[in-house]
């Protein structure tokens, strides 16, 4: 197990370079902000020889800080209740571009890691790499059979580097979630719990590999958008390879344009795609920034790397659908019901308070499109609403914001004055009817009766099963045993406090020690 001084002394290291980067001057400011964790920000900031003056850099700071903090900072993307509107959007910039590791053992893993050495599956792989991330990065390449494909490889030793430093991010959130407050309302651990989670299966490239192979099952009938086929006898836990996609980075704007593709359908089929994975299927693709996403000679959308995948369960599903519909439509009694049923309020509020709060944030913004909105304002209101009703984050709907912000940013920079709300109503209105309605209610209920029989004979002990399930999020994910360093030593709040200004002034020696 891991010294608490080896924790400290990482965090210490990459408070410095946060420090450096500017990025800690919010969490000074934030009144939300724990005391304790202001004044080690602040003794970050002093050793670093840095003011509060100028820009803060989020993204570059966790670049600088190496590849988990970059799996980090996009998932903080999604949490600006957390970390600010400004530093939010910032990390939304934060794409895991890398240099790329050397080829000679790059080629080593292809070599090792397959059924057969690398010379007998490819004709050659190319040595210059068309993308680096944080965990693997890709060749271009011709199979035996000459067949262009994508080969994705682990970077050497990232396994590794990721297991320790997610266990500093484990430890650093107990201790805040332990300081109460806020800080416990907006769940650290759970925040961690799940970037290890995600960051776990993109470790694993046949998970990956499974991922793609599933999404192309359920796609299949949508015109418009298409995923590339899995090369599973060129696949392993450490290689992926995957059919080669030629075709425009949509972010390439200009040259969509001169290839003649109509930008405002493409925008349109991007979000409607979104609606149809997330809502209709349960299971969407959840890094859908601007490098992963191409657009074909013929206007498909081709999507790659799925090593990042959302899932919602079907309940979840209904009140969410009901949720943007209630939106859209600005019937806020119901999305407040929503929430109440789901347990995402507390049920000693009111449920028409509540209903009031939200078409506070919702009426300014219905109709308009995203150009005309102040995105920031809409957050800071809504981010007000959840304190103030004591709603506690779920973290099985992280990936679902992170990825409708993701989706709503590229197809504004397709259509400025794309409305999101206006795309989104058709289809959400047409898949609860379709879901809800009298013909779908009634085969629901055959269903559930045929599926009632064939249970007869273990009907007792499967009953609790058959009954609905309290609450809209699933069962959160075992937290790791931390000791808190104030429960090294007998009880008292007072040794928490002292363990604190312990934690500031290691914070110092270490810090000096490292720059000096």
């Amino acid at each position: 197990m891991t010294r608490p001084a080896t924790h400290i002394l990482r965090l210490l290291k990459w408070g410095i370079t946060l420090a450096r980067h500017r990025a800690l001057v919010g969490i000074e400011r934030d009144r939300n902000t724990p005391i304790q964790v202001r004044r080690l920000a602040k003794i970050a900031r002093w050793i670093s020889l840095t003011g509060t003056s100028g820009t803060p850099d989020y993204a570059g700071a966790f670049r600088s800080i190496g590849p988990a903090a970059i799996k980090l900072g996009q998932t903080l993307a999604t949490r600006p209740d957390i970390i600010g509107v400004e530093a939010a959007h910032n990390l939304l910039t934060l794409q895991d571009q890398l240099p790329p590791a050397p080829f000679d053992a790059v080629y080593a893993e292809i070599d090792t890691s397959l059924n057969k050495p690398a010379a007998e599956l490819f004709e050659y792989v190319e040595p210059v790499a068309v993308g680096a991330a944080s965990i693997a990065q890709v060749h271009r390449a011709r199979t035996s059979e000459g067949r262009d494909v994508a080969v994705k490889v682990l970077r050497p030793g990232i396994r590794e580097q990721f297991a320790r430093d997610i266990e500093t991010y484990e430890w650093a959130a107990a201790h805040l979630e332990a300081l109460g407050g806020e800080a416990a309302r907006l769940r650290p651990q759970l925040v961690i719990a799940n970037l290890k989670r995600w960051t776990l299966r993109e470790l694993d490239l046949r998970r990956e590999a499974a991922s793609a192979s599933e999404l192309k099952d359920a796609m299949v009938a949508v015109d418009g958008y298409t995923i590339p086929a899995v090369d599973w006898d060129r696949t392993s836990g450490r290689v992926l390879t995957l059919e080669w996609v030629d075709g425009i980075k949509i972010a390439d704007i200009e040259g969509l344009r001169a290839a003649g593709h109509d930008l405002n359908k493409l925008a349109e089929k991007l979000v409607l795609t979104f609606l149809r994975q997330a809502i209709s299927e349960g299971f969407f693709h959840a890094d859908m920034h601007q490098g992963n996403l191409f657009v074909k000679a013929d206007g498909t959308i081709a999507a790659i790397d799925f090593g990042i995948m959302g899932r919602i369960n079907r309940q979840a599903r209904f009140w969410l659908a009901e949720i943007l519909y209630g939106l859209t439509t600005g019937n806020y009694r119901r999305v407040a019901e929503i929430h109440f049923e789901a347990q995402y309020v507390p049920s000693y509020h009111n449920v028409d308070e509540f209903a009031t709060a939200l078409r506070a944030v919702g009426e300014p913004t219905r109709g308009k499109p995203v150009s005309e909105l102040s995105v920031g304002q809409m957050l800071d209101s809504l981010f007000a609403i959840t304190r103030d009703f004591d709603m506690q984050t779920q973290p099985h709907l992280l990936l679902l914001q992170k990825t409708m912000v993701m989706v709503e940013g590229i197809a504004t920079s397709l259509n400025p004055n794309i409305n999101m709300w206006d795309v989104a109503a058709p289809y959400v209105r047409e898949w609860i009817r379709d879901e809800l309605g009298p013909e779908a209610m009634l085969a629901d209920e055959l269903r559930k009766q045929a599926d009632t029989l064939k249970l007869i004979p273990d009907i007792i002990r499967r009953l609790d099963e058959q009954l609905p399930k309290r609450g809209g999020a699933p069962e959160p994910p075992p937290l790791p045993p931390v000791q808190l360093v104030w429960e090294r030593r007998a009880g008292g709040t007072g040794w928490r406090y002292g363990a604190v200004a312990m934690l500031a002034a290691l914070a110092g020696a270490a810090a000096m020690w490292a720059v000096g």
